[in-house]
């Protein structure tokens, strides 16, 4: 199964290459992601005093295809965190979103679409949870664009699709297994810049 994802990455990366060459370009992103436990407004409190509660980080890559109308693949390697209480989940993942997006006023544009994730890696309190129902999930993302000449930044928001849990041993409420919903369910900053 992970040869088949890393093939498929390292085909979407090359293709996305290839298709830039002829077409608008490619180029590097990065940014933050905060992870939601469950109503974002209801949170702000808690991350005042603690601003790094929920907050995680991306790097990748990326190709547009188009002007006006486009398509743009992107290859990330996304770090999220998410508190629960005193309590700290960590997961590490590859996301290929797959997005459609329109200029849809001077510089301003709205895009979206499905987004596939990879987990490479997840623990709960320095835990590592090996039990996790799928390694391969499937999302959406949609959000907002700004872009000017070579740079960009953009604010989507990332949910999946599919059911996904992680199971663990708590050892110290006497052995009680314990369930943690491992989808994505986030908003993401960006900054981009076309090579």
């Amino acid at each position: 199964m992970k040869k088949l994802v890393l093939f498929t990455a390292l085909t979407v990366l090359f293709s996305t290459v290839a298709f830039s060459q002829t077409a608008t370009g490619f180029g590097l992103k990065g940014g933050l992601n905060y992870s939601g436990n469950g109503d974002y407004f209801e949170s702000i409190g808690s991350n005042a005093e603690n601003p790094d509660r929920n907050i995680g980080y991306h790097v990748g890559v990326f190709g547009k295809i188009g002007k006006d109308i486009y398509l743009r693949p992107e290859l990330v390697y996304t770090k999220t965190k998410s508190d629960y209480n005193s309590d700290a989940f960590e997961m590490s993942k590859l996301d290929l979103p797959v997005l459609v997006g329109i200029k849809v006023i001077g510089p301003i544009s709205v895009f979206g679409g499905p987004s596939f994730q990879y987990i490479l890696d997840s623990e709960f309190n320095n835990i590592n949870i090996n039990d996790i129902e799928h390694d391969f999930s499937v999302g959406l993302n949609f959000g907002i664009g700004l872009n000017l000449n070579k740079l960009g930044i953009d604010l989507r928001y990332e949910r999946g699709f599919s059911d996904n849990e992680a199971t663990f041993i708590n050892n110290n409420i006497g052995g009680v297994e314990s369930r943690l919903d491992t989808r994505p369910d986030q908003l993401i900053l960006s900054l981009s810049l076309v090579l």
